[in-house]
Order: C-alpha cells, then structure tokens, then sequence
C-alpha cells in the first residue's frame, strides 16, 4: 500500500478542521476560533510527522503548516488587536520558500534527470 494513501485521510480531515477555524474566524468567534486553531495546527504538525521522510510531500506539508500558522497569526491579530502581521508574513514567505523548492525539485531537477536519463 502506498504509505502516502494513509495520510491522505488526515489531509482531507485537516482541511476540514481548517475550514471550521476559518469559518469561526469570518463569524469573529473568538473563542470558537481560537479554540479551532489548536486542532487545525496539531493536525498540520502531524502530518509534517508523518510525512518527513519522504522529501517531496513533507516540503509541501511544511508550507501547509507554514500557511495555517501565517493564516492563524493574523486571526489572532484580528481577535485580540495585537501585533501580529509581521509574523504572519514572515511565515506566509517561508511557505512560498518551501513550495519554490518543491517546485524546484518536481520541474528543473526532473527535467534534468530526463534529459541525462
């Protein structure tokens, strides 16, 4: 069995409790939310857990994690009026770094490999 098929499971539940936390963020819930964010980003964690063996997917995974916490960062900033954008972009950048690596990776290097190989 393909061991990223298991971990699909938790992405699409992932995506669920993502949607919860933002959902909570759009109705300004605050306690709802921020109590939405801990499953939503223990999810995130985890999936980066279990994916860190394998490079391509955990370097997506990392920018997910990366997103949600950039995304989470500026709902608190937004709930609690605190400092919080320069965070947030900080980690919005860090994803794009780590999803221009996987790109990187999945065009330039196997393109390479096509034309050696």
């Amino acid at each position: 069995m393909n061991p990223l098929s298991k971990i699909r499971h938790f992405e699409n539940f992932h995506i669920l409790l993502w949607l919860i936390k933002d959902s909570c963020w759009l109705m300004q819930w605050k306690l709802a939310g921020t109590i939405a964010f801990f499953p939503a980003m223990a999810m995130a964690i985890y999936i980066c857990y279990k994916t860190r063996k394998q490079a391509l997917p955990f370097l997506v995974n990392v920018a997910v994690l990366c997103w949600i916490s950039a995304n989470s960062c500026w709902m608190f900033t937004e709930f609690y009026n605190i400092s919080g954008k320069l965070p947030a972009l900080s980690l919005f950048g860090l994803g794009l770094v780590f999803i221009f690596i996987y790109l990187y990776h999945v065009i330039v290097k196997n393109s390479l490999e096509d034309e050696n190989g």
